[in-house]
């Protein structure tokens, strides 16, 4: 198992994603690729005193880097020798079985559509961040901002690579999907819920996926189901206000917790609690967002990403490259358009 990981992509690179990928192979033994400038990574290895670098790590040149301001339409073309270009041909060559980058989301998605192509069927790759639960597991929203503009077919796609990735990866049999909608009701929404909901019952009543109907937001953080579909402008405004809702509460507590002696002494008394809590709700501890729909496994880490969450994002490349869910996805769309062609 080998992963490939823009070193020149993020917020923070080119430390954060050198040390976390060093501290992902020597805590996993993971094969690591890192793809940038060779000098910027040495740069960082001296600087923290790493003579070399781990057991199964290399550095692949690349002169390179995508910029945040790139027209994503074009990176293919005009930052072919980036890292993230570099990267993803290997990833398309044979040479990793997983490409991580907290590049441009645009970038990335397009480079992945270009490069490593989508699944035979698959009219749109989508993101599809599992945010925890009520109920103790995860949901994943599909899709969360790779694509603002849908068509129902498009969603209806969703749901079914949502439905796979909840099944294979996360270990949840006959996953739970709905519709992100303004309400419970068949009736609800703009044209294009109706028609999705129309699409997502059919598909239902084929045996394809479990489609239990409309959900609204506040059922998503409630684990009411156990995949939401939506376009990528809602899916987005979802996930963000969980996320800010998530670190409102944190600062609650932590100003509740901090308020008089009595408070304090409480605080230590749940400690291991708070600390279990801040790191369910921390993205660095899951690492990154897999576009799925794409022939391998592409995982987009957030653009701040920090070096521990580099190494979850590796952790998680290599759940998603022993998971393949590419095999399963191209037999139900196989199914759906033999049912299709008989009806």
């Amino acid at each position: 198992m080998k992963i490939i990981l823009d070193a020149m992509g993020g917020d923070n690179a080119p430390e954060a994603p050198v040390l976390g990928a060093i501290e992902a192979a020597k805590t996993w033994g993971t094969q690591i690729t890192l793809v940038g400038r060779g000098e910027a990574i040495l740069e960082v290895m001296k600087k923290h005193g790493i003579d070399t670098l781990p057991e199964g790590m290399e550095i692949a040149n690349a002169d390179d880097v995508v910029d945040m301001h790139d027209d994503p339409a074009n990176v293919v073309r005009k930052r072919k020798n980036s890292s993230m270009i570099v990267g993803l041909r290997m990833l398309s060559e044979g040479l990793g079985d997983a490409f991580i980058s907290a590049g441009s989301t645009g970038a990335l998605l397009s480079g992945a559509t270009l490069v490593v192509k989508r699944v035979r069927g698959i009219r749109r790759a989508a993101m599809s961040p599992a945010v925890p639960n009520k109920a103790g597991g995860r949901t994943v929203i599909v899709d969360c901002g790779a694509n603002a503009e849908c068509t129902p077919e498009f969603l209806l796609q969703f749901g079914m690579v949502g439905s796979i990735y909840a099944k294979k990866v996360l270990g949840i049999e006959n996953p739970k999907v709905g519709l992100l909608n303004i309400g419970t009701e068949d009736t609800k929404g703009t044209q294009l819920q109706k028609d999705a909901y129309a699409l997502l019952t059919d598909a239902h009543e084929q045996g394809i996926l479990n489609f239990v109907g409309n959900v609204e937001g506040r059922d998503v953080p409630m684990g009411t189901v156990d995949v939401v579909v939506c376009d990528g402008f809602s899916g987005n405004v979802l996930l963000k206000s969980i996320e800010g809702t998530a670190m409102f509460m944190g600062s609650l507590m932590s100003k509740m917790f901090k308020k008089n002696l009595l408070s304090k002494l409480a605080a230590a008394l749940v400690m291991k609690d708070i600390k279990a809590f801040k790191k369910l709700m921390d993205y660095r501890e899951i690492g990154g967002t897999q576009f799925l729909g794409i022939k391998k496994p592409v995982i987009k880490a957030h653009g701040s990403s920090d070096a521990l969450a580099f190494r979850n994002a590796v952790r998680q490349a290599v759940n998603a490259a022993e998971n393949d869910i590419n095999i399963e996805l191209e037999r139900a769309l196989a199914a759906m358009k033999s049912k299709e062609t008989e009806a």
